[in-house]
Protein backbone atom coordinates (compact mmCIF):
# COMPACT_ATOMS: atom_id res chain seq x y z
CA UNK A 1 0.00 0.00 0.00
CA UNK A 2 1.18 3.50 -0.79
CA UNK A 3 1.29 5.84 2.17
CA UNK A 4 0.98 9.60 2.61
CA UNK A 5 2.96 11.45 5.27
CA UNK A 6 0.77 14.43 6.14
CA UNK A 7 1.10 17.58 8.22
CA UNK A 8 -0.83 20.83 8.64
CA UNK A 9 -0.26 24.24 10.18
CA UNK A 10 -3.19 26.23 11.54
CA UNK A 11 -4.29 29.59 12.90
CA UNK A 12 -4.63 28.08 16.37
CA UNK A 13 -5.32 24.91 18.29
CA UNK A 14 -9.07 24.35 18.50
CA UNK A 15 -11.59 24.11 15.66
CA UNK A 16 -14.25 24.88 18.26
CA UNK A 17 -12.74 28.36 18.49
CA UNK A 18 -12.97 28.74 14.72
CA UNK A 19 -9.34 28.05 13.87
CA UNK A 20 -8.50 27.03 10.31
CA UNK A 21 -5.70 25.44 8.28
CA UNK A 22 -3.03 27.76 6.82
CA UNK A 23 -0.74 25.11 5.29
CA UNK A 24 -1.03 21.50 4.24
CA UNK A 25 1.83 19.26 3.12
CA UNK A 26 1.90 15.66 1.94
CA UNK A 27 4.69 13.34 0.77
CA UNK A 28 3.90 10.01 -0.88
CA UNK A 29 5.77 6.83 0.15
CA UNK A 30 5.90 3.66 -1.90
CA UNK A 31 7.27 0.73 0.12
CA UNK A 32 8.68 3.34 2.54
CA UNK A 33 10.58 5.11 -0.26
CA UNK A 34 9.54 8.71 -0.94
CA UNK A 35 8.26 9.15 -4.49
CA UNK A 36 8.42 12.42 -6.40
CA UNK A 37 4.73 13.03 -5.68
CA UNK A 38 4.07 15.81 -3.19
CA UNK A 39 1.06 17.94 -2.32
CA UNK A 40 1.62 21.35 -0.77
CA UNK A 41 -0.35 24.55 -0.40
CA UNK A 42 -0.38 27.64 1.78
CA UNK A 43 -3.99 28.53 2.45
CA UNK A 44 -6.08 31.60 3.16
CA UNK A 45 -7.84 30.69 6.43
CA UNK A 46 -10.32 33.57 6.08
CA UNK A 47 -9.52 34.71 9.61
CA UNK A 48 -6.56 36.08 11.57
CA UNK A 49 -3.69 33.93 12.82
CA UNK A 50 -3.34 33.78 16.60
CA UNK A 51 -0.13 35.15 18.11
CA UNK A 52 0.91 31.75 19.46
CA UNK A 53 0.41 30.09 16.06
CA UNK A 54 2.37 32.86 14.34
CA UNK A 55 5.27 32.23 16.71
CA UNK A 56 5.21 28.56 15.71
CA UNK A 57 5.07 28.83 11.90
CA UNK A 58 5.63 32.51 11.11
CA UNK A 59 2.91 32.88 8.44
CA UNK A 60 1.48 36.39 8.59
CA UNK A 61 -2.09 37.44 7.80
CA UNK A 62 -0.77 39.52 4.89
CA UNK A 63 1.00 36.51 3.35
CA UNK A 64 -1.93 34.12 3.81
CA UNK A 65 -4.47 36.56 2.41
CA UNK A 66 -2.88 36.07 -1.03
CA UNK A 67 -3.18 32.25 -0.96
CA UNK A 68 -5.91 29.93 -2.22
CA UNK A 69 -8.77 28.87 0.03
CA UNK A 70 -9.14 25.25 1.12
CA UNK A 71 -12.32 24.91 -0.96
CA UNK A 72 -10.24 25.64 -4.07
CA UNK A 73 -7.81 22.77 -3.51
CA UNK A 74 -10.02 20.25 -1.70
CA UNK A 75 -10.75 18.04 -4.73
CA UNK A 76 -7.06 17.84 -5.63
CA UNK A 77 -6.28 16.94 -2.02
CA UNK A 78 -8.89 14.16 -1.87
CA UNK A 79 -7.61 12.66 -5.13
CA UNK A 80 -4.03 12.73 -3.80
CA UNK A 81 -4.84 10.81 -0.59
CA UNK A 82 -7.47 8.48 -2.09
CA UNK A 83 -6.96 4.85 -1.05
CA UNK A 84 -3.69 5.52 0.77
CA UNK A 85 -2.72 5.11 4.43
CA UNK A 86 -2.07 8.42 6.18
CA UNK A 87 0.97 8.81 8.44
CA UNK A 88 0.39 11.70 10.87
CA UNK A 89 2.07 12.82 14.09
CA UNK A 90 -0.65 13.59 16.62
CA UNK A 91 -3.34 12.58 14.14
CA UNK A 92 -6.22 13.75 16.33
CA UNK A 93 -5.16 17.38 15.88
CA UNK A 94 -4.65 17.29 12.10
CA UNK A 95 -7.75 15.19 11.42
CA UNK A 96 -9.99 17.49 13.48
CA UNK A 97 -8.86 20.46 11.37
CA UNK A 98 -9.00 18.57 8.07
CA UNK A 99 -12.47 17.21 8.74
CA UNK A 100 -13.61 20.68 9.78
CA UNK A 101 -12.35 22.09 6.46
CA UNK A 102 -14.02 19.23 4.57
CA UNK A 103 -17.29 19.90 6.37
CA UNK A 104 -17.12 23.61 5.48
CA UNK A 105 -16.48 22.61 1.85
CA UNK A 106 -19.47 20.23 1.85
CA UNK A 107 -17.32 17.09 1.72
CA UNK A 108 -17.34 13.87 3.77
CA UNK A 109 -14.86 13.22 6.59
CA UNK A 110 -11.61 11.34 5.95
CA UNK A 111 -12.04 7.55 6.08
CA UNK A 112 -8.46 6.55 5.24
CA UNK A 113 -6.46 4.10 7.33
CA UNK A 114 -4.48 6.21 9.82
CA UNK A 115 -1.11 5.59 11.51
CA UNK A 116 -0.44 8.00 14.38
CA UNK A 117 3.32 8.18 14.93
CA UNK A 118 2.76 9.91 18.28
CA UNK A 119 0.98 6.77 19.53
CA UNK A 120 3.75 4.57 18.09
CA UNK A 121 6.42 6.66 19.86
CA UNK A 122 4.61 6.64 23.22
CA UNK A 123 4.13 2.87 23.04
CA UNK A 124 7.77 2.31 22.11
CA UNK A 125 9.30 4.82 24.53
CA UNK A 126 6.84 5.23 27.43
CA UNK A 127 7.54 8.30 29.53
CA UNK A 128 10.07 9.74 27.05
CA UNK A 129 9.51 12.95 25.04
CA UNK A 130 7.66 12.06 21.85
CA UNK A 131 7.45 15.31 19.89
CA UNK A 132 9.02 15.43 16.43
CA UNK A 133 12.18 17.24 17.55
CA UNK A 134 12.79 14.71 20.35
CA UNK A 135 12.33 11.79 17.95
CA UNK A 136 14.70 13.35 15.42
CA UNK A 137 17.29 13.66 18.18
CA UNK A 138 16.73 10.06 19.29
CA UNK A 139 17.25 8.73 15.76
CA UNK A 140 19.99 11.24 14.86
CA UNK A 141 17.94 12.80 12.07
CA UNK A 142 19.15 16.25 11.04
CA UNK A 143 16.36 18.73 11.79
CA UNK A 144 18.47 21.89 11.54
CA UNK A 145 16.16 23.24 8.79
CA UNK A 146 13.26 23.25 11.26
CA UNK A 147 13.77 26.75 12.63
CA UNK A 148 9.98 27.22 12.29
CA UNK A 149 7.24 24.65 11.81
CA UNK A 150 6.65 23.99 8.12
CA UNK A 151 4.29 21.31 6.83
CA UNK A 152 6.54 20.04 4.04
CA UNK A 153 9.74 20.04 6.10
CA UNK A 154 7.91 18.30 8.95
CA UNK A 155 6.62 15.67 6.50
CA UNK A 156 10.16 14.96 5.34
CA UNK A 157 11.37 14.56 8.94
CA UNK A 158 8.34 12.50 9.93
CA UNK A 159 8.92 10.08 7.05
CA UNK A 160 12.39 9.33 8.43
CA UNK A 161 11.08 9.04 12.01
CA UNK A 162 8.29 6.70 10.87
CA UNK A 163 10.75 4.34 9.17
CA UNK A 164 12.74 4.12 12.39
CA UNK A 165 9.69 3.70 14.61
CA UNK A 166 8.57 0.61 12.70
CA UNK A 167 12.13 -0.79 12.85
CA UNK A 168 12.84 -0.58 9.15
CA UNK A 169 16.13 0.47 7.64
CA UNK A 170 15.87 3.73 5.77
CA UNK A 171 15.49 2.68 2.11
CA UNK A 172 18.16 3.54 -0.40
CA UNK A 173 18.72 2.95 -4.10
CA UNK A 174 22.45 3.66 -3.77
CA UNK A 175 23.88 0.16 -3.75
CA UNK A 176 27.41 1.44 -3.14
CA UNK A 177 26.31 2.17 0.43
CA UNK A 178 25.72 -1.52 1.04
CA UNK A 179 29.43 -1.93 1.76
CA UNK A 180 29.05 0.39 4.76
CA UNK A 181 26.95 -1.99 6.86
CA UNK A 182 28.31 -2.66 10.31
CA UNK A 183 29.99 -5.92 11.35
CA UNK A 184 26.98 -6.67 13.54
CA UNK A 185 24.53 -6.25 10.65
CA UNK A 186 26.82 -8.27 8.41
CA UNK A 187 26.87 -11.12 10.92
CA UNK A 188 23.08 -11.25 10.93
CA UNK A 189 22.82 -11.48 7.16
CA UNK A 190 25.97 -13.42 6.21
CA UNK A 191 26.76 -16.61 8.10
CA UNK A 192 29.93 -17.46 6.15
CA UNK A 193 31.94 -15.56 3.60
CA UNK A 194 35.24 -16.35 1.93
CA UNK A 195 36.83 -14.45 -0.91
CA UNK A 196 37.61 -16.66 -3.93
CA UNK A 197 40.90 -15.94 -5.72
CA UNK A 198 41.54 -17.60 -9.09
CA UNK A 199 44.96 -19.37 -9.34
CA UNK A 200 47.55 -17.98 -11.74
CA UNK A 201 48.85 -19.86 -14.78
CA UNK A 202 52.11 -20.62 -12.99
CA UNK A 203 50.24 -21.97 -9.95
CA UNK A 204 48.14 -24.25 -12.17
CA UNK A 205 51.25 -25.60 -13.93
CA UNK A 206 53.00 -26.13 -10.58
CA UNK A 207 49.96 -27.94 -9.21
CA UNK A 208 49.76 -30.14 -12.32
CA UNK A 209 53.46 -31.02 -12.01
CA UNK A 210 52.95 -31.88 -8.34
CA UNK A 211 50.03 -34.20 -9.10
CA UNK A 212 52.02 -36.01 -11.81
CA UNK A 213 54.98 -36.51 -9.48
CA UNK A 214 52.71 -37.93 -6.78
CA UNK A 215 51.09 -40.32 -9.23
CA UNK A 216 54.49 -41.65 -10.35
CA UNK A 217 55.68 -41.94 -6.76
CA UNK A 218 52.64 -43.92 -5.68
CA UNK A 219 52.70 -46.09 -8.79
CA UNK A 220 56.30 -47.17 -8.47
CA UNK A 221 56.08 -47.61 -4.71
Amino acid sequence: MKEIVLDTETTGISVKEGHRIVEIGCIELDNLIPTKKKFHYYLNPERKVSQKAFEVHGYSDEFLLKQKKFSQIVDEFLIFIDGKRLIIHNAEFDLSHLNNELKISGKKSIKNNIVDTLVLARDKFPGAPSNLDALCKRYRIDNSRRTKHSALIDCDLLAKVYINLIDQKEPTLDFSNQEKITDQESHKEIIYFKKVIAPSKEELESHSHYLKSQIKKNFFN
